[in-house]
């Protein structure tokens, strides 16, 4: 009885398996929160391996997936890059936030304390620790981990295993992610910006009519009220604004492609 040898069929399977491994490495290296610290790597490792088992059968659906080393290499470093434009359009929107929490940080003065950060494990401000794990419970909330999943699948029919994509427009992309990053932040902070811009035009005001009183002990605490008011008011419009964004990058990095 004649038919494909078993290994041979392993061995293609393997290859698919590892290339779409590739494809997977980047969202658990660089796009939070998958590339948070709080999550073991141990965990990390069985949810890459359980992911690209599941996707292995549609990656390779079709496709002639040459097993020499050779032809094997460009493709394997095609699917990291494809990777990594995933990780920054997720990367980009989380930067984006902290971004914006920096200069809400800076403008009330909050700066000059910081903190551990448990999703970065780098030192960060008030508001930037607010505003991360803020960020990462809309993700959840959002199924921004579903429609992650649903756009690496989708992009097995957009991008094959053997394809190559447009250098030009994976830079393009990458340009317009890095580009996001000021402009989501400006957004992201204008509210409590202009809530503390007001607040210190109006004890300057103070300052000019009432010299004998210490602006600066009661401004300050002033500053942080209004900061605090103004940024919590603001957080549902900032859910709103973030969960929208997280869909719109992914369908941007799937068009590069």
């Amino acid at each position: 009885m004649n038919g494909i040898p078993l290994p041979d069929i392993a061995g293609e399977q393997l290859v698919a398996f590892v290339l779409v491994l590739a494809r997977l490495g980047g969202i658990f290296a660089l796009a939070p929160p998958f590339s948070t610290r709080l999550i073991p790597a141990r965990a990390k490792t069985i949810l890459a391996l359980a992911l690209a088992l599941a996707l292995t059968p549609l990656a390779e659906r079709g496709q002639h997936i040459p097993q020499d080393v050779t032809a094997l290499a460009p493709i394997l470093l095609k699917e990291i890059v494809v990777g990594l434009a995933f990780a920054l359009a997720l990367g980009a929107l989380a930067a984006a936030v902290q971004a914006g929490a920096s200069v809400i940080d800076t403008m009330i003065g909050f700066s000059f304390s910081n903190l551990v950060d448990p999703m970065s494990g780098t030192n960060t401000s008030v508001f930037g620790e607010l505003y991360s794990l803020f960020a990462t419970m809309v993700f959840l909330l959002v199924g921004g981990d579903r429609v992650l999943v649903l756009g690496l699948a989708k992009s097995y029919d957009l991008l094959p295993l053997a394809a190559m994509p447009s250098l030009h427009a994976l830079a393009v992309l990458a340009t317009d992610n890095l580009a996001q990053i000021t402009l989501v932040g400006i957004e992201i902070a204008a509210p409590v910006v202009a809530a503390l811009v007001v607040t210190d035009a109006a004890f300057a005001l103070v300052a000019r009519a009432v010299p004998q009183m210490n602006v600066m002990f009661v401004g300050l605490p002033a500053k942080v009220m209004a900061g605090l008011a103004v940024s919590m008011a603001s957080l549902p419009f900032v859910a709103q604004f973030y969960g929208a964004n997280i869909e719109t990058n992914l369908i941007r990095a799937l068009q590069a492609l």
